[in-house]
């Protein structure tokens, strides 16, 4: 069902989408396959044409145990966003993440 509900990407001129794909090398989004929430994340993610990596929190114990220790809680969604300092910032809550998407990559 959610293939057929997702929209199409936003297009951009190559330079932009390369520069997109560049950044989105920094953030990666921990979820589970059936979750609402983290299905309302793809469909934005997919809308905005951000190849982000999907790791599944909820079948791949190493991706679960990274969301705990180091984002605090095992919950989903949650972007993790790496710094250039290479620090890590853990972000819940699928408004806050689509919010954040929007602002960094709907115009860019």
């Amino acid at each position: 069902m959610e293939k057929l509900t997702t929209p199409k990407g936003i297009e951009r001129d190559q330079a932009t989408q390369a520069r997109v794909e560049q950044e989105c090398k920094q953030i990666s989004l921990y979820q589970f396959k059936t979750c609402p929430f983290c299905i309302k994340v793809r469909k934005e993610m997919a809308r905005l044409n951000l190849p982000i990596e999907l790791r599944d929190a909820q079948h791949n114990e190493t991706h679960r145990t990274e969301l705990e220790e180091q984002g605090g809680r095992v919950k989903v969604p949650c972007l993790r966003i790496t710094q250039d300092s290479d620090e890590a910032r853990w972000m819940y809550e699928s408004d806050d993440i689509i919010q954040y998407l929007r602002e960094r990559f709907e115009h860019a």
